[in-house]
């Protein structure tokens, strides 16, 4: 048996493992991520796969992230025509993400055609479109947590719940290889203990392999609890003190919703300003009315609060934008006001465009509230660069960068080993950290071994490593 590498491997995007059976001969694909934010780089590397789609006997799926999922329609086009396995929650948020994908790699294609129009090159083709996706769902079969499922005679799959996101799951494998039960577990993504709006992560049964995510394997995120009071403050300061406007790019999974609750609690407790509040992005829209057909993900604060508030996303002064008009007359109001808006890495979308429009004025802030690839316009940002270039214009940044590390979804070092807690590290053979920068999964790799781990290996991109079983 081996497992081999082709994204989030030494890098945080683009998570795709394969793990091949040789006796009987399976290959078992773990997630079918797209690579972003990686520059130049991103076409290129959401282009080749490493593998041929069509070999491939089984697809699993752990949670609904871009970055987990975003090149199933890639897949599906190239030769892949098996079933892929998901959670219910994960098939429902599944199909809006691809969705609003393939609309987003069909109007890049004719922006960058429209250019190489003008230049008299070639057309290029979007990664899919809108058709393809339609062609991914009917393969799709839905498995529940906790239920041992049988995916054929040498395959059974377990989920267990590990609180990234909505529907977000470790992937619990029993193989048969030569008649030898191995037991390989991938987390997938893992979430905080003590979420805003999730459960905790569930510990999983012991396991021989584990191919673990490391985003946050060298950082201690500030405690989530004062996340509320440092959002409160970035209002204060901007809108009230400064008469600003208060941009967040927050992605539409997860993050908008995070935020929403957040202001939702501050209006309960009667301590939310006064102000018009936007959500501008159609997809977080759809994904919020979607979440909120599963309460049975939400941890017991948020089931507490919901007996005092039927809907704890809503608030006094919360506008909803769908329509791009509507989103462009936010870039000439004059009022204070708080702008959440797609993508989180600001790499895309309406916050682009807010961002280019009111970078330069020193009245308004810049708020960043999660993970951002270094390379990406959000992790540049971060920087508190002097200038940046957005759509081919560089803009004086005149606007303050504000940062909230502590809403990160991703687990830090101390999550990370908390979940791992459940392991006795002597039956544990080996332990692959991914999804994870390079340095970053180098620290965490020595605290692993700290803690009895005797085999912990970063493998590159595209490697295949044996598990000498």
């Amino acid at each position: 048996m081996k497992i081999s590498f082709h994204g989030a491997a030494r890098t945080v995007t683009g998570s795709k493992h394969l793990v091949h059976i040789n006796n009987p001969q399976k290959k078992i694909l773990l997630d079918c991520g797209m690579f972003q934010g990686m520059g130049k780089e991103t076409l290129e590397l959401n282009s080749k796969w490493g593998f041929e789609p069509s070999e491939i006997d089984h697809v699993i799926i752990s949670h609904a992230h871009i970055d987990h999922i975003g090149l199933l329609p890639k897949l599906v086009k190239d030769g892949y025509n098996g079933k892929i396995y998901c959670t219910t929650p994960t098939r429902t948020l599944m199909e809006l993400l691809l969705l609003d994908s393939a609309y987003i790699q069909e109007a890049d294609a004719r922006h960058i055609n429209k250019r190489r129009d003008e230049q008299g090159r070639e057309h290029i083709d979007p990664l899919y479109t809108e058709a393809d996706v339609r062609e991914v769902l009917p393969l799709i079969e839905t498995v529940d947590y906790d239920t041992p499922f049988k995916i054929d005679d040498g395959i059974e799959l377990l989920y267990k719940d590990c609180g990234h996101i909505l529907g977000s799951a470790s992937v619990n494998l029993k193989l048969r290889e030569n008649d030898k039960e191995v037991r390989v577990t991938f987390s997938g993504d893992i979430g905080r203990y003590r979420d805003v709006l999730l459960r905790s992560p569930d510990n999983f049964p012991q396991a021989d392999f584990i191919i673990m995510e490391s985003t946050y394997g060298d950082k201690l995120h500030d405690l989530i609890a004062p996340a509320a009071e440092d959002l409160l403050h970035y209002i204060q300061e901007t809108c009230l003190k400064n008469k600003g406007k208060l941009i967040i790019p927050a992605f539409s999974l997860g993050r908008t919703q995070e935020l929403l609750y957040m202001l939702n609690r501050l209006e309960l407790e009667r301590r939310l300003p006064a102000l018009n509040y936007y959500v501008d992005s159609p997809l977080s829209i759809k994904i919020t009315n979607a979440i909120k057909t599963h309460p049975e993900c939400f941890n017991d604060h948020v089931q507490d609060t919901m007996k005092r508030d039927s809907d704890v996303f809503l608030f006094k002064g919360l506008h909803f934008i769908e329509d791009v008009e509507d989103s462009k007359k936010l870039n000439f109001l004059n009022e204070p006001c708080v702008i959440i808006s797609a993508s989180g890495m600001a790499e895309a979308g309406r916050v682009k465009h807010h961002i280019a429009n009111n970078i330069g004025d020193a009245r308004n802030t810049i708020l960043m509230v999660g993970y951002c690839e270094p390379n990406s316009l959000g992790g540049k940002l971060k920087k508190n660069p002097q200038s940046v270039g957005i759509f081919g214009t560089q803009y004086n940044v005149r606007a303050s960068i504000g940062i909230i590390d502590s809403m990160s979804a991703h687990a830090d070092y101390e999550d990370l080993t908390q979940w791992l807690a459940c392991q006795d590290p002597s039956q544990v053979q080996k332990v692959f950290l991914v999804h994870g920068e390079y340095d970053v999964q180098e620290k965490f790799k020595n605290r692993l071994l700290r803690k009895g781990y005797h085999d912990v290996e970063v493998p590159a991109q595209h490697q295949m490593i044996g598990l000498g079983i």
